[in-house]
């Protein structure tokens, strides 16, 4: 993709959208082909067997709800910049995508443990270990996220150093447009039973929910609000996007203990919300609340952080 742009940018043609697409286009073919060649012994194999229908039925029966569930998905997270760029200005949608590349730090946290953490539950399974290993992950994402909540909150005032001075309204945005990252891979852990029993209709209708909602919200926020309306809309959709996920995992496989990780997250979304709304007005309540989260996280999370802290001394040990 790069050196498609740059061939455009050293030969100055090529500067709209159009050669853009093209631009993606192609840099998407190339890697497409890559990995075909390199998994070609797999191609080759595949082609020489014979189609098991029964276990095509089972397969598409897993898929089919994650496809529909990755396109209400979609649209949950690419829904704000919509709304922005119909009703509101190019000034709220550029302050907006600002913040939420800054907050898309935290989606390389959601990459990894989303590729380790699936593989593991499912391992455990097939061993049959109890899933007091899996409550116990939970709860050291919640107290992750939290902390990783309330440090992008409390040092957001840091991008006005690397912005401009029309930018300054992003620091306060920074901790809602976390949301998306943060309270999706907290839902990794918590949803885990959807995926184990086989029942992905269920991750569909809580992607579902969650579209639904933040379609709502941004439709009414958006225009009176901007920037801030689509953040609120958006982390408040994604709040109930855990909630749901978590739910519905507890009624298909084994219930977790949740009222501690409601009340947490529900106190991370109301301070980023208060963050957006007030837009620096309150500045020392704002901290004051997140230095109060964090102790207060410490107390209700004692046991799993000791654990984690002696897990990681024998870790650095070994």
């Amino acid at each position: 993709f790069l050196s498609v742009i740059g061939v455009y940018v050293f030969y100055s043609f090529g500067l709209d959208l159009l050669h853009l697409v093209v631009a993606h286009t192609l840099s998407i073919l190339t890697v497409t082909f890559v990995y075909a060649w390199n998994t070609r012994e797999e191609w080759l194999l595949a082609l020489r067997c014979k189609i098991n229908p029964r276990k095509l039925k089972a397969m598409l029966r897993f898929g089919a709800p994650l496809i529909m569930g990755g396109v209400a998905f979609w649209g949950l997270t690419t829904m704000d910049k919509l709304f922005l760029r119909s009703l509101s200005t190019f000034e709220e949608l550029g302050i907006y995508s600002v913040a939420t590349s800054f907050a898309a730090a935290a989606i390389v946290f959601q990459s990894i443990f989303s590729t380790v953490w699936a593989p593991t539950v499912y391992k455990w399974v097939a061993e049959g270990v109890d899933s007091e290993g899996i409550v116990r992950v939970t709860d050291y994402m919640l107290t992750t996220v939290v902390f990783l909540f309330a440090l992008a909150g409390f040092f957001s005032w840091l991008v006005t150093y690397l912005l401009p001075e029309k930018y300054s309204k992003v620091q306060y945005l920074i901790a809602a447009c976390m949301a998306y990252p943060l309270f999706y891979t907290l839902s990794e852990a918590t949803a885990i039973g959807i995926s184990i029993t086989r029942r992905t209709s269920y991750s569909m209708w809580a992607s579902v929910i969650a579209v639904l909602v933040n379609m709502l919200g941004n439709y009414l926020l958006v225009p009176m609000c901007g920037a801030v309306g689509a953040a609120i809309s958006t982390a408040f959709a994604f709040w109930v996007f855990l909630v749901c996920r978590t739910e519905f995992s507890c009624y298909l496989w084994r219930k977790i203990p949740r009222i501690k990780l409601y009340f947490l997250t529900f106190a991370c979304l109301q301070l980023a919300i208060f963050s957006a709304i007030t837009s620096g007005s309150y500045q020392f309540l704002l901290l004051s609340g997140w230095v109060f989260l964090i102790f207060l996280t410490l107390a209700l999370q004692a046991k799993s952080v000791i654990l984690a802290v002696r897990l990681l001394v024998t870790s650095i040990k070994q």
